[in-house]
């Protein structure tokens, strides 16, 4: 059986030096939007440098990947602290699919938020190339 760890490296955003104590909300989703395991979420960011949120934080998916039914996708959400507002909102959202899921870098679109975890209307966050950079790595158990 294998086990998947996802690396998430950075996020570039156009406004990312904005962003107030941004961090990630990793989920894995059916096709019916119900969570197939825990939700996680990252520390927040360790740095902003330019167009990118930097993150360099491993979340490691609790169910082996043999496991997960066709249709199912790892979301993430990043998330900041608006302070006029004093709540966290969601910035927007990533998403990867489980033929996306094999060892090595990956990039992956940016979407605009509300996050649509049954994947019906997405609408890019921008037209500029900003990705969700990540590094995956498969474990056999």
């Amino acid at each position: 059986m294998t086990l998947f760890t996802i690396r998430i490296e950075k996020i570039g955003l156009k406004d990312a030096g904005q962003c107030i104590e941004p961090y990630i909300t990793v989920s894995v989703k059916d096709l019916n939007s119900i969570d197939l395991m825990p939700v996680q979420d990252t520390p927040v960011a360790s740095r902003k440098e330019d167009t990118y949120v930097h993150f360099n934080v491993d979340i490691e998916l609790q169910k082996h990947v043999e496991k997960l039914t066709k249709g199912t996708a790892v979301f993430f959400e990043l998330k900041h602290y608006k302070p006029k507002k004093r709540f966290t909102s969601t910035k927007c959202f990533a998403f990867m699919e489980m033929d996306e899921i094999k060892p090595g870098p990956i990039v992956i679109e940016l979407y605009k938020k509300p996050t649509d975890f049954k994947r019906k209307k997405l609408q890019l966050l921008t037209k500029k190339p900003l990705y969700l950079h990540l590094h995956q790595t498969l474990h056999e158990d």
